[in-house]
């Protein structure tokens, strides 16, 4: 089913062959990330490196793993991560997402806990909680980009993707991620309709993050989405957007050490 015991080089889940990121020792934790790849430079993958073992995939389509043909939903992705978490040569571990990331994670985490020991989910997307005429996430692929990085970012000119200094290969790796997550994501836009009722399934310690001038998905998204999760906590990161993982790192991975103790 998955070769996932290497401590290096891709994993392999149900012959799928997944570019990963690997950072620190300890507790394990796998990451699920958002819009984009984790960054090998991100800083808090360092920081959290000291407390806990990461292991960072990127889902079919991003980065350098191939996306099979019929491998096209939400689905896929989930049932692909929830047999990766059988295959970890570990009892259970905390599972982190970010983004769209946390969308694929309370999804298993709704679906089964079992490998799971507790959850963080940093600005996720996955619900509805307005009416059909409301958006309650901006969407990235009809808004202008300058738009998307007011949105997105508490200081863009620090911390936004700088495209005109990216080679041609990075672009490409953010194009592909684009088309992966319009693929994955656009219909309907960012959520699953049945995720705000099974959302009471999680039955594991939860964290719920969030960057208090994220205007993707705004801080009130956030405290209903934690309210629908038995017991979950709330935190919100000061001048931070959609990322507070880039932009406050040092803040963040303060609350993630504190949560898995």
């Amino acid at each position: 089913m998955a070769d996932a015991s290497a401590p290096a080089g891709p994993l392999t889940v149900r012959d799928i062959p997944l570019e990963v990121v690997r950072r620190g020792a300890g507790q394990p934790i796998l990451a699920l990330h958002g819009l984009q790849p984790i960054d090998p430079a991100a800083r808090f993958l360092d920081l959290l490196g000291r407390h806990a073992a990461i292991i960072a995939p990127s889902h079919p389509g991003f980065g350098n793993s191939p996306r099979p043909a019929d491998f096209d939903t939400v689905y896929d992705l989930v049932h692909l991560y929830l047999d990766l978490l059988e295959a970890l040569p570990h009892e259970k571990v905390t599972l982190l997402g970010f983004s769209f990331g946390g969308w694929l994670a309370a999804e298993m985490a709704a679906a089964c806990c079992h490998r799971i020991d507790r959850l963080i989910l940093v600005d996720p997307f996955g619900i509805k909680i307005s009416d059909r005429e409301t958006p309650d996430i901006v969407d990235v692929f009809n808004t202008s980009p300058d738009a998307v990085r007011a949105c997105e970012w508490h200081d863009p000119t620090r911390f936004a993707p700088d495209f005109n200094a990216m080679d041609d290969a990075a672009l490409v790796r953010y194009a592909r991620g684009r088309d992966a997550l319009c693929l994955y994501g656009f219909q309907p836009y960012m959520y699953n309709p049945q995720l705000k009722r099974w959302l009471a399934r999680i039955a594991v310690p939860t964290m719920v993050v969030w960057g208090a001038s994220d205007r993707i998905v705004t801080p009130s998204y956030g405290r209903i989405y934690a309210d629908r999760i038995p017991g979950a906590r709330f935190t919100l990161i000061d001048a931070a957007g959609h990322h507070p993982e880039i932009e406050q790192p040092e803040a963040f991975v303060g609350h993630v050490a504190r949560f898995i103790g």
